[in-house]
């Protein structure tokens, strides 16, 4: 049998990290082939460098934290406020998905505080939609695969939408024991503690990363560190309902049961 894979995609260097790299981290640990994505180069993610220097050392920085994560690096394929569902960038993520032959695809949420991360879940959803589909030509041409991809969206920033809506994680992940592994991972982006400092009010990004995963823990009312997800509707992604987060990582992964029973309820 071969080895099951999945692919984290983020928006830019980092995003995979903050609230991904746990996932990633988990399923490794139980024999998954992991792949590492981040759409956008990082370019506008400096006050005091240039967008070429930015570029430059923000890749140095995404494949370091891939190697920390074993993971399989993609390269980039835009600038950052360049991510576009157009065509064009749909062919590119398609062939890069195809390349994982992923069976579990991660990514931001629909709804989100910046483009960005909105436009990237589009291109996500309708790039794994269309994995099976041969007359769909990606950039570079990948052959398509037949077998089922769920699609699982992270939380945005804030647990909120854009209209400071509370969204509701739909489960959990317990990323307690690679916790120090994910944190390190995020630390690999050096250069991004000013910025973050400057643009965001991120004192420490890495105390913000540990914040954030213990809120989630919380929430899930069982693990100490957790990352929280949002399965996408299966129809047109695989033959039947299917959670394999839930299957391949067992007591790790818990469904949230106040959120099945408002998605049943329709509100």
């Amino acid at each position: 049998m071969a080895q099951k894979s999945v692919i984290a995609i983020g928006a830019h260097p980092d995003d995979i990290e903050f609230c991904m790299a746990g996932t990633l981290l988990q399923l490794r640990a139980v024999g998954w082939k992991i792949h590492y994505f981040n759409v956008s180069s990082g370019n506008l993610g400096s006050v005091t460098m240039t967008s070429a220097k930015t570029v430059q050392i923000r890749a140095k920085e995404a494949r370091a934290a891939a190697r920390i994560l074993k993971a399989t690096y993609h390269a980039s394929i835009c600038h950052d406020l360049e991510i576009m569902y157009d065509v064009p960038a749909l062919r590119k993520v398609a062939g890069v998905i195809r390349k994982s032959r992923a069976s579990i695809v991660l990514t931001h949420s629909p709804v989100d505080y910046m483009e960005d991360h909105t436009n990237t879940c589009r291109l996500v959803v309708a790039a794994a939609f269309t994995h099976g589909m041969p007359n769909f030509k990606t950039s570079p041409t990948t052959r398509p695969y037949g077998h089922d991809v769920v699609v699982y969206h992270a939380m945005p920033h804030s647990l909120q939408g854009p209209m400071r809506e509370k969204i509701v994680p739909g489960s959990f992940v317990d990323t307690t024991d690679v916790h120090e592994v994910k944190i390190e991972a995020l630390g690999a982006h050096a250069s991004q503690q000013d910025w973050l400092d400057a643009s965001q009010g991120m004192n420490s990004y890495l105390k913000t990363a540990d914040d954030m995963s213990r809120h989630a823990g919380k929430l899930s009312k069982k693990f100490r560190h957790a990352e929280a997800w949002r399965r996408h509707l299966y129809y047109g992604f695989s033959r039947t309902e299917v959670d394999p987060l839930s299957i391949a990582l067992g007591n790790l992964h818990k469904i949230n049961a106040a959120y099945e029973r408002m998605i049943k309820k329709g509100t």
